[in-house]
């Protein structure tokens, strides 16, 4: 592992982005050239991995983590979340490796980081959000869980299952990262949530969200049913006080 070479480490986990991986590389070069980059590949079988290896050849500020299968989103972030704190880092962006997350907006969360937020969100449903190439029922779904979301959980947050954010060194912290519940997308849910029942400050931060540009959806019913599921429970320790000690400070 090379020497931390700035203060802001975007972790990108990839399964299957050979497609995309490299001109994200590059833009997230050009949009934060002072950001360290941590490529997760799960053993991607479409050759990902090498890829992501030759880039780090050719740029000491990439460093990649091979896993040996595809061990879900939440264990991948939490792996980097791991590895921002052991190395000293001040910030942490979780990023798609697709293309649906533009890397031009990526100095825009870690400034909101920098001004004092310890959570950036990059929030589609707010003035200043898109979603680009999303079908009609597509929105549909992502706003209906997200709602159902807000309510279960009592949160303001306008965009929880949001992949595109940073997080301050005192966030990752704060989160106790050894008992987080989720392994794949509803660890957005349950970071975010977290978070603001903490009482961290939180930004929302308009993106524009693009379908990604190459490669299939790692979505699946799995995947949907925990996320469910796990909002269902959390929405009821809520309410019954079982929360265990998580988010104690509010």
């Amino acid at each position: 592992m090379h020497e931390r070479n700035g203060e802001v480490l975007v972790i990108m986990p990839t399964y299957n982005e050979a497609e995309t991986l490299e001109t994200v590389l590059r833009g997230v070069r050009r949009a934060a050239p002072h950001a360290d980059i941590l490529v997760i590949d799960d053993g991607s079988p479409d050759g990902t991995g090498a890829i992501a290896d030759r880039a780090a050849s050719e740029d000491s500020q990439i460093t990649v983590h091979h896993r040996a299968g595809k061990l879900g989103l939440g264990t991948a972030y939490r792996h980097g979340f791991q590895h921002a704190l052991a190395h000293g880092y001040s910030t942490a962006v979780e990023m798609d490796s697709d293309g649906s997350h533009l890397p031009e907006q990526l100095p825009d969360l870690i400034s909101a980081v920098a001004s004092g937020s310890d959570l950036a969100v990059g929030t589609r449903w707010i003035p200043g959000g898109e979603i680009v190439n999303w079908p009609w029922y597509r929105r549909l779904i992502s706003r209906t869980g997200t709602g159902v979301a807000r309510v279960a959980l009592r949160s303001r947050l306008r965009d929880l299952t949001s992949g595109y954010r940073a997080l301050s060194a005192d966030a990752l912290r704060e989160l106790d990262l050894d008992r987080l519940d989720s392994q794949g997308y509803g660890f957005q849910v349950e970071t975010a949530w977290l978070l603001e029942r903490a009482g961290l400050p939180i930004a929302e931060v308009p993106i524009t969200f693009v379908e990604r540009a190459g490669g299939s959806s790692k979505m699946s019913p799995g995947i949907v049913l925990e996320a469910l599921r796990n909002v269902i429970r959390w929405g009821f320790e809520i309410r019954f006080g079982r929360l265990s000690g998580r988010g104690s400070r509010v």
